[in-house]
């Protein structure tokens, strides 16, 4: 099958390093035989998430161009900021907005970080956890001011090497669970998890 692969951005920066680090992995996903698609929540930023007024904001354009593109994919990359050890804002509304799309996608994280943001990579991932997506075992830890220089230009090897191994790793693996999943929802069998998302 043919992974489908959506990248969220998620920086207000315009300088992102985050994001363009999302872009590679994005560009490397494309050579091991994945469609690819950009979501920059700066450029495509959603409404706070009010509970209240869900099923209303669902029907605006700006949400709902959003909501496809996650129907669309297969698996996902969230890409965030390092912000006093937490993701950022815009990723944890992203993740309020959406969790019953998540059900059999993998997940990838990327995090910009003077710290190698370990604990945001396991906040994105236990919130993707509780939405009953996979999640890759490992993620890709940028320093911006280290690892890029002031055009944007990627300068550190083994970083550029990691973000290709985690774009072979997503698309591969990715594959296999969303085949699986597919596979488990178009079956009768009671004893798997897939059943409840047949409709």
């Amino acid at each position: 099958m043919l992974l489908k692969i959506l990248g969220v951005g998620g920086s207000m920066r315009e300088t992102s390093r985050s994001t363009l680090a999302l872009k590679i992995i994005l560009e490397a996903g494309k050579t091991y035989g994945a469609e690819t698609r950009l979501l920059d929540l700066r450029k495509h930023p959603l409404p706070f998430y009010d509970p209240n007024r869900y099923h209303d904001d669902t029907d605006r354009h700006d949400i709902r161009r959003i909501t496809d593109d996650v129907n669309w994919a297969d698996a996902l990359i969230l890409a965030s900021p390092d912000y006093h050890g937490s993701m950022s804002g815009t990723i944890k509304n992203f993740l309020d907005h959406f969790w019953w799309e998540f059900a059999g996608k993998t997940f990838a994280y990327v995090c910009t970080s003077h710290e190698r943001g370990l604990t945001v990579m396991d906040q994105m991932r236990t919130a993707v956890r509780q939405c009953y997506g996979w999640s890759m075992p490992y993620g890709a830890a940028i320093n911006g001011d280290h690892d890029f220089n002031e055009n944007g230009n990627i300068t550190n090897l083994a970083v550029e090497r990691r973000l290709r191994m985690l774009a072979r790793d997503l698309v591969i693996y990715g594959r296999i669970i969303r085949e699986q999943f597919q596979n488990d929802l178009a079956s009768s069998e009671v004893a798997t998890f897939a059943a409840q998302y047949r409709k």
